[in-house]
């Protein structure tokens, strides 16, 4: 605010000093006027005025060069330092910033002039000398605030040269600090460029479909076996906790490290998310702690092994809570059974296991009672361990897992009860015992049966061609030519249907099967080498296994070929007329009857057969009927006119072509052939097209018949009618 007053004083008084320059040299001339006037008038002050003459000119011309200064200070100092102007948001909005400055200026130079000039024409008129002394003092005073001023400005400028210094040093810092945060920037975005190239570090998932895992729960089911067992003997028998303490210990922290251990494994194990394996650690911890697993894996991990210390080492059923595991042992139990070659001897040997733990559990169970009732104490309860043969560690056991095994399966006779406690508990175990032996015989019967399943089904087969024979008189040879047949195959374990096995799998699993079985085979056909792998896969889909008896004929001569074959396993021979008469015996890889399913026009042998093949012994082969064939190069053309072109190749080299047929147009029968066809289906589109306009016609007329019962009843509605209709309405509106 001090600096806008002092520079707003400094312009007024610029603005003065302005003005009376102006002012004094009009009342120089005045005075100069009034001097003549005086002279003119009286003669004894002629001389006074002559010699003021010389000194009003010299003023004249001292007033002149002042106000010539003045004005060249008064333009450098607005060069130097323009005036700051007061705001004026009124005429800042209706007038503008320019036309503000300049009204400003204007009124401001306008007011000041005007009582300036007022003022020094009425001195002027009355003392003109008066007048001449205060323009003197005026200058003086204005010198002195010009000096001021200059000393002033000079101190601005050394300010400003110094402030400019000190600019130049702030903008070299910011340079210097603006090339520092480059470069460290460019050394962020390396980092970056290397943090985007290195691959992000993957943590360690289990996937639970891996062998890994199953290799961990072979792990984990160790100790979980080992405390089902160990836990509850131990608490009963404690002679068997006494002699072997430090055993236990060694085993039971072992196996608590491994809990701990299967911990963070099901922390990590992970799961499908849209058919993907999610591998965010954060999210597998989120699902884990969601998992009913997650409550029991906590329960089973708390230290309960700390009230050893109060009541002593020797009460294993603390650890009791280890139990709460369990599940992993079922786990491992389920992805054994699929993973082995033999199921059903592994549910019965599964169960069979489940049952001898209950009779063991079930064992001790029956010592603890007898020890807290006191042992002899009744005939029920365990004998007096003060005799020796039952005071041995092994006869406690055996005599109490007899007892037990007698018991849960209702097969002997067992002391009876004597307390209530006895009663109790034995009503228990006879109820448990019916459950097990209902377990056993239906879960033994469902294996059984399922083992035999196959051999039931292909037994019900040869029986039921058996009857078909023995009906229709077939020949004792033919009947023992069958029943080996069947035999062969049962042996050779080829009874299974590929279609009917293989017909729940979708249709890349199906083709990739086939794939693996059949395409090497497939590829060694001449003219299936070249072809499309879409083929191909067409192809090994509608390959169908035979199996051939020896002495059978696969084909004779002048057969009619429907089917290409392949020799996947054992030998075949082309024999003449005869039968007996070898020409070329044929073995695994080879093939025949390709000709004869393309049907290429010009073939001297067309499509018969031109060889008699018989199996020399138990043959497998792979036949591809023509109608698959021609089926699926519909969707190929070209590799059609591939096959067909080296077919025609193979039958020139062999001279089993006719080139003038071959090299003829279409053949007429051929063109015959696809003209009826082509009325045929002109006929079907004809017939569905008059069945359409028939009922087209149809729902034309019942729609004729709708429309005129409507307007008929629009016709016999009254205005009465209408008039209580809108009123009902009204009424429901309102």
């Amino acid at each position: 605010m001090a600096k806008i007053c002092s520079e707003s004083s400094f312009s007024a008084r610029q603005r003065l000093s302005i003005n009376t320059s102006n002012d004094e040299l009009a009342a120089m001339e005045n005075g100069d006027s009034r001097s003549h006037s005086l002279c003119e008038d009286g003669s004894p002050r002629a001389l006074s005025s002559g010699s003021h003459r010389s000194l009003h000119r010299g003023a004249r011309a001292v007033a002149r060069l002042s106000y010539l200064f003045l004005m060249l200070r008064n333009w450098v100092s607005h060069r130097m330092n323009p005036i700051e102007e007061r705001n004026d948001s009124f005429l800042e909005r209706i007038r503008g910033p320019t036309l503000k400055d300049a009204t400003i200026g204007e009124s401001d130079t306008m007011c000041v002039g005007h009582n300036d000039t007022q003022s020094k024409k009425n001195l002027s008129s009355k003392w003109p000398l008066a007048t001449y002394n205060i323009n003197n003092c005026n200058n003086t005073d204005d010198k002195k605030e010009d000096k001021k001023d200059e000393i002033k400005k000079d101190e601005k400028k050394e300010e400003g040269k110094k402030e400019e210094k000190d600019g130049d040093k702030k903008k070299e810092e910011n340079k210097d600090e603006k090339k520092d945060e480059k470069k460290d920037e460019k050394k962020d975005d390396k980092k970056d460029d290397k943090k985007k190239e290195e691959p992000l570090k993957e943590i360690w998932i289990m996937d639970p479909s891996a062998d890994q895992y199953y290799r961990w729960l072979s792990v984990i089911a160790g100790p979980v076996f080992y405390n089902l067992i160990m836990i509850v003997t131990r608490a009963s028998f404690n002679e068997l906790q006494n002699s072997y303490s430090k055993l236990w210990i060694a085993l039971d922290y072992t196996s608590d490290i491994i809990y701990y251990m299967d911990t963070f494994v099901r922390s990590r194990t992970g799961y499908l998310e849209q058919g993907l394996l999610v591998k965010d650690a954060k999210k597998l911890r989120a699902k884990y702690r969601t998992t009913s697993q997650f409550k029991y894996d906590m329960i089973s991990m708390i230290p309960t092994d700390l009230l050893f210390l109060q009541y002593g080492f020797n009460n294993p059923e603390f650890r009791f809570n280890r139990l709460c595991k369990i599940q992993r042992l079922f786990e491992f139990f389920e992805r054994t059974e699929t993973r082995t070659s033999f199921p059903n001897m592994f549910r019965i040997s599964n169960l069979v296991l489940y049952i001898l733990i209950i009779i063991h559990w079930n064992a001790c169970v029956f010592f603890s009672i007898s020890k807290s009732i006191g042992f002899g104490s009744d005939t029920w309860v365990y004998p007096n361990i003060s005799h020796p043969e039952h005071g041995r560690l092994a006869r406690k056991y055996i005599y109490s897992l007899y007892w037990s095994t007698l018991t849960l399966t209702t097969i002997g006779e067992t002391p009876a009860p004597v307390r209530d406690v006895e009663f109790l508990f034995v009503i228990g175990d006879f109820l448990t015992g019916v459950l097990i032996f209902a377990s056993i015989v239906g879960n033994v019967g469902a294996m059984i049966s399922n083992m035999n399943a196959s051999r039931a089904e292909f037994q019900a087969k040869i029986d039921s061609i058996k009857q078909y024979m023995q009906f229709r008189k077939v020949t004792k040879d033919l009947e023992a030519r069958v029943i080996k047949w069947f035999d062969y195959l049962w042996t050779e374990k080829k009874t299974c249907d590929e279609k009917e096995v293989l017909k729940t799998l979708p249709d890349k699993l199906k083709a990739e099967i086939a794939i693996n079985v059949h395409l090497d085979t497939l590829k060694k056909v001449r003219i299936f080498q070249d072809c499309e792998a879409g083929l191909l896969i067409e192809l090994v889909l509608k390959l169908q296994p035979q199996v051939f008896s020896p002495g059978d004929y696969i084909c004779k001569k002048g057969d009619i070929g429907r089917e290409m074959y392949i020799i996947k396993e054992g030998k075949l021979a082309v024999v003449a007329d005869d039968g007996v008469t070898q020409f070329v015996v044929l073995s695994d890889g080879a093939y025949f009857g390709e000709i004869s399913i393309l049907g290429i026009k010009g073939s001297k042998a067309g499509n018969r057969r031109t060889a008699n093949i018989r199996s020399v012994g138990y043959s497998d082969l792979f036949a591809l009927s023509k109608d698959d064939l021609m089926e699926a190069l519909t969707e190929y053309p070209e590799a059609k006119k591939a096959l067909e072109e080296k077919g025609k190749a193979i039958l020139m080299k062999d001279n089993l072509i006719d080139e003038a047929v071959a090299n003829a147009g279409a053949d007429p029968k051929d063109l015959d052939e696809k003209i009826v066809k082509l009325q045929g289906n002109l006929d079907v589109m004809q017939i569905k097209f008059a069945q359409l306009m028939a009922e087209f016609t149809s729902t034309q007329a019942r729609l004729k018949q709708r429309v005129t019962q409507m307007e008929e009843k629009v016709k016999s509605i009254k205005p009465e009618d209408l008039s209580e209709v809108v009123a009902d309405k009204d009424k429901k509106v309102q």
